[in-house]
């Protein structure tokens, strides 16, 4: 086999994170009596992607992030918030989403098979664990990897440095990284001269320098890359 080792990213690449992160938004905005809860989500969905794109660069603290970005949110809408304790709230909701990308559950079934299959994500640790054990996927994953344990977020160097010496026997030319982020997966893979598989779901043209080994529009599409 071309690879022998399979590092997936989590969130738009196995679970639908985008539409998980609208139901538990709009359960946080209407527990909070907000009116135009959809107007309001746009902001935050906006605010906090230009936020990580900080946290990636490292100009941005991930701690610091969490604690304010819905302070931020609502200072922008001209009102004041706990953010800290929007936070916690926001988190007990997404603690709750856990739908799969069309096709992932059983995908990732069948390659565990064949294949190791890891989890590499940004994220908070409790958060995405309790997730990946609703999906009952825990049992076939041979580890999971978590920025906030491990101490970097994708795609720094060190928190690549610190999978592939988690990983035993780690072959470079044997493994493959699949995610839906350039910037982080696909950059994070580049650096470390492991090949990448770019998962463009919504057929988005790459204005960008970072360049994928393979580019798929569906995870199923994977099984002509590993064949």
């Amino acid at each position: 086999m071309k690879y022998t080792t399979l590092l997936f990213d989590l969130d738009d690449t196995i679970l639908d994170f985008t539409k998980g992160e609208h139901i538990a938004l709009t359960l946080l905005f209407e527990e909070m009596n907000i009116e135009n809860v959809q107007e309001v989500i746009d902001e935050y969905v906006v605010l906090n992607k230009s936020l990580w794109k900080e946290i990636e660069k490292g100009t941005l603290h991930r701690d610091y992030v969490l604690n304010n970005r819905f302070s931020m949110l609502f200072d922008k809408l001209g009102k004041q918030v706990d953010g800290e304790r929007v936070e916690e709230r926001y988190r007990h909701y997404l603690d709750l989403q856990h739908e799969f990308i069309e096709g992932a559950q059983e995908i990732l079934n069948d390659l565990s098979k064949l294949y190791n299959i890891y989890i590499i994500t940004n994220g908070v640790s409790k958060t995405q664990l309790k997730r990946i054990k609703d999906t009952k996927l825990d049992g076939i994953l041979t580890d999971i990897f978590v920025s906030e344990d491990i101490g970097f977020q994708k795609p720094a160097k060190e928190y690549f440095d610190a999978v592939i010496k988690k990983i035993p026997d780690f072959n470079l030319r044997k493994t493959l990284i699949i995610g839906d982020s350039l910037t982080a997966d696909i950059a994070g893979g580049l650096q470390n001269n492991i090949d990448t598989c770019w998962i463009n779901l919504n057929k988005v043209e790459n204005l960008t320098d970072i360049k994928p080994t393979y580019e798929i529009y569906k995870l199923s599409d994977l099984y002509e890359i590993l064949k």
